[in-house]
């Protein structure tokens, strides 16, 4: 995640981007854009706020060379001249456009904006931003002719988040140059992702540790409450949740020995492993540093209700990981023929 509370824009162009698909071409802008004091000071955190909350980077990817990935060639000739900023803004329009594959792919504006001041890891850098405006909404504005107001409806840039954007840091680790990448419209993440950047998540804690959450929650999803019911899954994810707070480091060894009693689990855990590593096209590590960030912001997300058919929910703390199986009893009703939850407490809240 980056601070911008020393950023600022140094360079900003405006061009429009088609799609070869329904014969929309690209329109250029020829000046960068001058903005006054209330656009700035709008456009700036505008542009920056979704970045803040980001815990993964990327990295430049290519099959055969990094050298010929365009947006690295692109990024790095801007950084190296930025007299070439304007000309080579166009470059990356047109390769934009290029990936427009599918009709589905959104026209829209495209921003590309030179910053100043950007803090990365206690690191202050410059650094290339390139954003994708999909959606315009509708907004009222007012006017005064002949001495009345009317009203009328224009289209224009929502100020609460952009669609599609990403931050190239002039900045470089053994990798490469490192990269965050946001994006609120995900229908087509990889045309943003793989076709138009070619990038992949860095090969760091952060990535470790949100492919291996990523695993135990679809393990708890597939497996877990499938064969043994919701309770089951939502314990397995708060254990998974404390043992990722507990340690600095996670050894899946240790982690299915503390996780689960029996062989057989485990066992199902490995096959369930092997599998989700050749469907993601990845091998997961034995051993890595957790990345904190990254578990706090996952947990956010983790579901933890049991929702049942007769219009009863009951929420389980994802940080009370031994409360399901102390204080919650499942069971069958033999005379009503219905599975049935029973609760353990001292005192309603």
């Amino acid at each position: 995640m980056i601070s911008r509370k020393n950023a600022s824009i140094s360079k900003f162009i405006i061009h429009k981007v088609g799609n070869k698909f329904n014969d929309t071409k690209n329109a250029f802008s020829e000046k960068l854009v001058d903005f006054d004091e209330a656009s700035y000071d709008l456009m700036l955190p505008f542009l920056l706020r979704p970045f803040g909350s980001v815990v993964q980077s990327y990295r430049f990817s290519h099959h055969a060379n990094i050298s010929l990935n365009e947006i690295n060639s692109y990024s790095t000739q801007i950084f190296n001249d930025e007299e070439a900023f304007i000309d080579v803004s166009k470059h990356i329009v047109t390769h934009l456009f290029e990936q427009s594959t599918s009709a589905q792919i959104k026209t829209g504006d495209v921003l590309v904006v030179m910053f100043e001041g950007i803090e990365f890891n206690e690191i202050t850098t410059n650094a290339l931003g390139i954003f994708k405006i999909e959606s315009k909404v509708n907004f009222f504005q007012t006017y005064l002719e002949n001495n009345s107001y009317d009203v009328l409806v224009q289209k224009g840039i929502s100020s609460k988040k952009v669609d599609k954007g990403c931050l190239i840091l002039n900045q470089t680790d053994t990798e490469g140059n490192i990269i965050l990448s946001v994006d609120n419209n995900s229908y087509d993440a990889q045309y943003w992702l793989n076709q138009f950047l070619n990038i992949k998540y860095a090969d760091d804690a952060n990535n470790h540790t949100q492919q291996y959450i990523e695993l135990c929650k679809d393990f708890s999803t597939e497996i877990l409450k499938t064969t043994y019911g919701a309770q089951e899954q939502n314990t397995f994810l708060a254990r998974t949740i404390d043992f990722f707070k507990e340690n600095e480091v996670v050894n899946i060894e240790r982690f299915k020995d503390e996780l689960f009693e029996e062989d057989k689990h485990k066992n199902l855990f490995e096959d369930y492993k092997k599998t989700f590593e050749d469907e993601k096209n990845l091998v997961l590590r034995n051993q890595f540093d957790v990345a904190e960030a990254v578990v706090n912001k996952e947990k956010k997300k983790f579901k933890t209700d049991i929702k049942l058919d007769t219009n009863i929910q009951i929420k389980l703390d994802i940080d009370a990981p031994d409360a399901s199986a102390e204080y919650l009893e499942r069971g069958y009703d033999d005379e009503k023929k219905m599975h049935y939850y029973k609760v353990f407490f001292n005192t309603e809240g």
